[in-house]
């Protein structure tokens, strides 16, 4: 469902080449900052990338995280989300495409990602009828989860 070990490895490695091929130094923190969202994958908030890295015992102060997030952003290797709980998250933008959509809880916050052809396929669909070609996509569907629905 989600991008795999091996995707995510080779997101990081694009990204490296990305950031040289584009002239931005291959500085310490912005390399800690691509390899902690490559460990975190999903839909990872500024703030648990810092806390992954300062796990890892690397300095890299929340303002860092955030200045490389933006540079990732507009390189178009990450895509930011916004997930309703007042700040961002991101993930990597898979160099094949490959991606997934997002369920959210509106009571716990907690974020699941879930993948659909049936929904691909609406949309290839709606891009014909639209006569828009769509580059891109995301859907974040909201709601509550199992465990909050169950807890009414």
């Amino acid at each position: 469902m989600g991008a795999g070990t091996e995707s995510l490895s080779a997101w990081a490695e694009h990204a490296r080449r990305t950031l040289e091929y584009r002239g931005y130094r291959a500085s310490a923190p912005r390399a800690a900052v691509v390899a902690a969202l490559a460990e975190l994958g999903c839909s990872a908030s500024a703030r648990e990338i810092a806390d992954r890295l300062h796990d890892r015992g690397r300095s890299a102060g929340l303002a860092s995280v955030y200045r490389t997030l933006e540079l990732l952003e507009q390189l178009q290797l990450v895509r930011r989300l916004d997930v309703g709980d007042g700040g961002a998250r991101y993930e990597p933008e898979l160099p094949t495409g490959e991606h997934h959509h997002h369920l959210v809880c509106d009571r716990c916050g907690t974020v699941s990602i879930f993948a659909d052809d049936d929904l691909e396929r609406a949309i290839e669909r709606l891009s014909r009828r639209v006569d828009f070609d769509i580059g891109a996509h995301d859907v974040t569907l909201r709601g509550e989860c199992p465990a909050c629905s169950g807890a009414r």
